[in-house]
């Protein structure tokens, strides 16, 4: 048995001597495997953390659609529900206009209504675009019609206001329709 193994022995010594390059070869050929292994790995992690990423991804695209969807939804609850004391101010300036002969009083009631009205407007950022007797302004007017104006100093400039226009916080949200003033030459 010890012959065998001595013979065993240098066989290897003649086959790394007729071939001196196999051991590097098959110790390169291992690393190979094991570095192809080792990025097998990171590849199916990296594909894994890709896939995770995605569905946290979908969940956080669906959670905030339906939030900007519930937003929506009520975002005008807080104004309509300070708008409700207006309501209740005229219905009960109806059932006054039904009881009373007293026009004064009625034309006052309405005025006091009006007034809490566009204070209400006034508070949420509503606010009256200024046009009569100024300069026209297509960013700002909706010109319906001309008309002509003896002075020529009115020439160019809103002579009247048919509907007023509004802006919600610096965003005109109804343009103001308007009459120009112009001078016609016959």
């Amino acid at each position: 048995m010890v012959q065998k193994k001595k013979t065993s022995s240098a066989e290897e010594e003649k086959s790394e001597k007729a071939e001196p390059g196999k051991k590097q070869k098959e110790k390169e050929l291992t690393n190979i495997t094991r570095k192809v292994a080792e990025l097998e790995t990171q590849i199916r992690e990296g594909e894994d953390k890709y896939l995770r990423l995605v569905a946290e991804f979908d969940n956080y695209r669906k959670r905030t659609l339906k939030e900007k969807m519930e937003l929506s939804k009520f975002a005008g609850e807080e104004i309509f529900r300070s708008l409700l004391p207006v309501i209740d101010d005229f219905e009960r300036g109806l059932e006054v206009i039904d009881k009373s002969s007293d026009l004064k009083a009625m034309k006052d009631g309405i005025n006091l209504i009006y007034n809490k009205f566009k204070e209400f407007l006034s508070q949420n950022g509503v606010r009256e675009i200024e046009a009569l007797n100024l300069e026209f302004d297509t960013e700002l007017h909706e010109a319906v019609t001309k008309i002509n104006v003896t002075d020529t100093s009115m020439k160019g400039k809103v002579v009247d206001v048919v509907s007023r226009g509004y802006t919600l916080h610096d965003k005109v949200i109804r343009f103001p329709k308007v009459v120009v003033g112009d001078s016609f030459e016959n």
